[in-house]
């Protein structure tokens, strides 16, 4: 296991390419930096003689530098607060507190574009599945799709009640945009249509303070083949909440999963985790039958998380993991 050691304030955020080969952390330094998984160095190319340089410190107490004077990407004017990559990993996006949005280009390290996005701090960013879109939201209740390759705003999505939006992710056909509310509601919003409209609304989970957080998984069931969705969501009493995408019915609810606020829930496939305030990170795994929740333990905080593809250590006979039975249709409509 890898310290990484270069930002000057704390870490804010942090997510994984696509191939699971570089992991971006974003901080309150206003940097972000790019770093390999398998080296622990910056992965980025771009060089300068006089920047701040990366730093790696391995378990058993040897430190080294990396990067040789690799610089961060900086342009940012106050915290770095959410990271996005595109689907093919050549693109990264940044939302911050000084309210834009930043679109990377990866392989150069240089600044693509800037996006004057939002009226308060950029509290969540994603891609759709053809990196084509960008979707970003704020709590000045507004939730904006971007087209990736000229930077026009395409979409304004904004809820009667104006509440604070704290995420936001595309659903897997593209068509759809969830978003996470400070009025315990989660929105689906129709996007494409004309004018757009809120399709469906997924309540069940407590959500007024903080910025919580969660996606859409889908399941293949092993006898018949078929695929099924759901929604999972993180909840500020400590619970992890699991809905049928069509039905909006609570299907699973997975309560004392934390200590306090459940912050983030991350869905990979037949794994899930959730991160909490009590420092604990759990991780779920589906078998088609009851499966397991090994807790990792090592944080004095948790404020959000992401992880790569990689499988979690087999069932322990708890009983709280993924629904056994998912009768959802991918059909989310």
């Amino acid at each position: 296991m890898d310290t990484l050691v270069g930002h000057m304030a704390g870490v804010s955020c942090l997510a994984w390419s696509p191939d699971s080969g570089t992991l971006a952390t974003g901080s309150d330094d206003k940097a972000i930096r790019l770093w390999d998984r398998v080296t622990a160095n910056p992965a980025h190319a771009v060089e300068t003689g006089d920047a701040a340089r990366g730093r790696v410190r391995r378990d058993g107490g040897a430190t080294g530098r990396g990067g040789g004077g690799r610089r961060p990407l900086v342009g940012h004017h106050n915290y770095v607060y959410c990271l996005a990559f595109s689907p093919k990993g050549n693109i990264l996006a940044s939302g911050s507190y000084d309210e834009a949005v930043f679109l990377w280009d990866v392989r150069a390290g240089r600044l693509m574009r800037s996006l004057p996005a939002h009226s308060d701090p950029v509290s969540g960013i994603d891609f759709c599945r053809d990196g084509t879109l960008v979707a970003s939201c704020s709590t000045d209740g507004l939730i904006r799709i971007w087209d990736t390759s000229t930077g026009q705003c395409l979409r304004t999505l904004v809820h009667e009640d104006n509440p604070a939006v704290t995420s936001v992710c595309f659903s897997p056909n593209g068509r759809f945009v969830l978003a996470f509310y400070l009025d315990s509601c989660i929105r689906m919003w129709d996007f494409v249509s004309m004018p757009s409209t809120v399709k469906k609304t997924y309540q069940g989970h407590a959500n007024d303070g903080f910025s919580v957080g969660g996606g859409f998984g889908t399941l293949e069931d092993d006898e018949s083949g078929q695929t099924s969705s759901f929604i999972a969501s993180a909840s500020e009493d400590g619970a992890v909440v699991l809905w049928d995408a069509k039905t909006k019915e609570v299907v699973q609810r997975i309560d004392g999963a934390h200590d306090g606020v459940c912050f983030w829930v991350d869905v990979h496939g037949d794994s899930m985790v959730s991160c909490g305030q009590d420092g604990r990170i759990v991780v779920y795994k589906h078998h088609g039958r009851k499966g397991d929740r090994p807790a990792v333990n090592g944080h004095s905080k948790a404020n959000g998380g992401a992880y790569p593809a990689n499988d979690p250590d087999e069932e322990n006979g708890q009983e709280n993991g993924l629904p056994e039975e998912m009768d959802i249709s991918t059909d989310i409509e």
